[in-house]
């Protein structure tokens, strides 16, 4: 006689590898709101959530796509517009009279320097008292984009063309940095 073997079958979240249920647990305990970052090619997302019995409830969503109002010209994927993206969303914390939260990277691999921490950088920034570690943070001169400059600056004739052709043919210089410092201003300023 075959024995009757009762198998359990993940939840739907667990088996597309959408969600750790340890960790989400563990960030819901905290009691704060949650700064949930999610990239894609082009863009980056912020938002805050706070957990609800019926499901959470967002109370900000902010995109890399909104610079572009306040005056950015370059990528919406690169490290200067995360941490505008951050900052950006920290203000808007502020506002919404949110003093403390916690990050939420969902199951993207922690990598030191990359965009996901230059948009922690930027709510921390903003005044939300946000736990981390200061050396998982890109260093002042990557989040300004300063290194944009210099690799653009090295590359000669065909490279130049093929790495930045977007703004070549906008007619656009490649100086990150003081639009960086522009855009800024005004996230500050509001």
């Amino acid at each position: 006689m075959a024995s009757k073997r009762l198998t359990v079958v993940p939840f739907t979240r667990i088996r597309e590898g959408k969600t750790d249920y340890k960790k989400r647990l563990a960030m819901l305990k905290s009691g704060r709101t949650r700064v949930i970052i999610r990239k894609s090619n082009k863009n980056l997302l912020v938002q805050a959530a706070d957990y609800k019995a019926n499901g959470d409830k967002v109370i900000l969503t902010t995109g890399s796509w909104e610079l572009g109002k306040l005056g950015w010209k370059y990528s919406c994927s690169n490290i200067p517009a995360a941490y505008l993206t951050g900052l950006l969303a920290g203000k808007k914390l502020m506002k919404a009279g949110v003093k403390n939260a916690i990050v939420d990277l969902g199951l993207y691999m922690s990598v030191k320097g990359s965009r996901l921490y230059a948009a922690v950088k930027g709510v921390a920034d903003a005044g939300i008292d946000l736990p981390h570690s200061k050396e998982i943070l890109p260093s002042d001169d990557r989040i300004r984009g300063e290194h944009v400059v210099k690799h653009a600056q090295s590359l000669k004739g065909e490279g130049l063309k093929k790495q930045f052709s977007g703004y070549l043919k906008a007619n656009q210089t490649i100086d990150i940095p003081n639009n960086f410092d522009e855009v800024k201003k005004k996230i500050m300023g509001n």
